[in-house]
């Protein structure tokens, strides 16, 4: 596309250069420059992509975006174009370059503090069970079709995720499940995107502090965002903050909920047990083809139950058979919730993605409705706004036996961050011990198992890796509890 066609997406404040280049591709990162390139300079939390204008005009890059008009001695006869706000511009840019990819199938966002990736996992069970190829984007991993992508964040940025929408269209994919992150609707990066339908699963306290929101009215503000970009939205009732979504919406509005006294989708005869949950839906006359279905899903606890509904809602919504709704929760599996690692004895180990007390909260009273004795393993990754204190607080609360162990310590020092979680943990008077190292805590675990004792490894979930200050090393869970168990024999 020349550059000439391009730029009319966005708003130029001012521009020089030559604008009859052809522009192939939008990158945010100087190192991929060449020729054929449009650089977006974007002012980041730890960089500005502005110090890299003269490495990528070095590299031939065709254009520039910018805020800041750079010296005409540094970029010569490139072309320039100066914008307002370059994040704008990028999803502006992207989506124009790949010819609106989003209105060419059915997108589906997710969005909320907890449950994203579950129920992101649920939905695509349900259109595999209709027979319908997808894609998928989100925090465990990017999908073409059975196309496994690697991923760096929840939401990626514009220029990628308009990018992987149109390789779906490409392929002939139809829809798209995507988690939405609140930075990733503040930061534009899925500005320009038209979804089909959208969910809010629930909102509590986790990302609030100095690098992500000032307070629960500015977190929520910019979940909302997602429903003014939305045809439908399925909004949790139980939630306090589903209203602020309401508010903000733009579409149809339809409501779910277990307590809430009157929705237009509601679980009842909610039965909980150790490896799943059923429940009937209650929706009356005007959906009365799912007016009392009876849904079992194999991952148990009453979080499943909101976010199997919430899919379930939506897929019917989207027109998928009931049958095939059913069948799709049926089967369903989850990577790091919930996720029963085999011991072949008396006790259970499960893998769980739980970090903020809420998740904790969660998976501590769904296991205690069936074990002898929790144990819970957990720590707090580094360079997060976790709630440490809250989260020792809350694990002293409601497990039989903490082990304190770290998480992902980035460049914080692992022991300074158990010793945080300790501080919490010790005014509840409950039995814990500390391990710094998280391999030996998992072992620790094993080795000291009662019978009837359900081990849960809080945190890393679907990881398979550490990150410390100066490397990220393989670690995952699975192989750290069968070594364990061998050498128990």
């Amino acid at each position: 596309m020349k550059l000439n066609e391009l730029k009319s997406a966005f708003d130029v404040i001012e521009s020089s250069g030559d604008f009859d280049c052809e522009i192939l591709d939008v990158i945010v990162d100087s190192r991929k420059s060449a020729p054929g390139k449009l650089f977006v300079c974007i002012d980041g939390f730890t960089t500005d992509g502005h110090r890299f204008i003269g490495d990528a005009v070095k590299s031939g890059v065709s254009a520039l975006l910018v805020t800041k008009m750079p010296p005409k001695d540094l970029v010569g006869d490139t072309a320039v174009i100066r914008v307002a706000d370059t994040r704008l511009a990028l999803a502006q840019a992207s989506d124009k370059l790949y010819n609106h990819p989003s209105g060419r199938l059915d997108l589906i966002g997710i969005t909320g503090t907890k449950g994203k990736t579950t129920t992101s996992y649920m939905l695509r069970s349900i259109y595999t069970a209709a027979g319908k190829i997808g894609g998928l984007v989100g925090t465990i991993q990017n999908m073409i079709g059975d196309e496994v992508l690697h991923t760096e964040r929840t939401t990626p940025e514009a220029n990628d995720l308009q990018y992987l929408l149109n390789e779906m269209t490409n392929r002939d994919i139809g829809h798209c499940i995507m988690e939405v992150s609140s930075q990733g609707l503040n930061l534009n990066r899925v500005a320009c995107c038209e979804y089909k339908a959208s969910i809010f699963t629930n909102l509590s306290p986790d990302h609030i502090g100095p690098s992500e929101h000032k307070d629960m009215d500015d977190y929520a503000n910019a979940k909302a965002k997602l429903f003014t970009i939305s045809e439908i939205g399925i909004l949790n009732k139980d939630n306090p903050y589903w209203e602020v979504m309401a508010s903000k919406a733009t579409g149809k509005i339809y409501t779910f909920g277990i307590d809430c006294s009157e929705c237009d989708f509601k679980a009842v005869n909610i039965v909980k047990k150790a490896d799943r949950v059923e429940y009937d839906i209650l929706c009356g006359d005007r959906h009365s083809d799912f007016n009392g279905t009876h849904v079992v899903v194999p991952i148990p606890g009453k979080f499943s139950v909101y976010n199997s509904l919430s899919a379930a809602v939506t897929a019917y919504l989207m027109g998928i058979s009931v049958e095939d709704i059913l069948q799709g929760l049926s089967c369903v599996f989850v990577p790091g919730k919930a996720e029963n690692v085999p011991t072949g004895r008396d006790f259970s180990v499960l893998i769980d993605y739980a970090h903020n007390p809420d998740s904790f909260i969660n998976i501590i009273t769904t296991v205690k409705e069936y074990a002898k004795r929790t144990v819970f393993l957990f720590g707090c990754g580094g360079d997060r706004n976790r709630p440490r204190h809250l989260m020792g607080e809350t694990a002293g609360k409601y497990a039989d036996f903490s082990i304190i162990t770290s998480d992902n310590p980035r460049t914080e020092d692992p022991a300074s961050i158990v010793k945080d979680l300790e501080d919490g943990i010790k005014p509840t008077g409950a039995p814990y011990i500390c391990i710094v190292d998280r391999r030996e805590a998992i072992k620790y675990a094993v080795k000291n198992a009662q019978p009837g004792d359900v081990i849960i490894l809080a945190g890393k979930g679907h990881e398979t890796y550490q990150i410390f200050k100066d490397k990220t090393v393989h670690f995952d869970e699975r192989e750290v509890v069968r070594e364990a168990l061998e050498e128990l024999d």
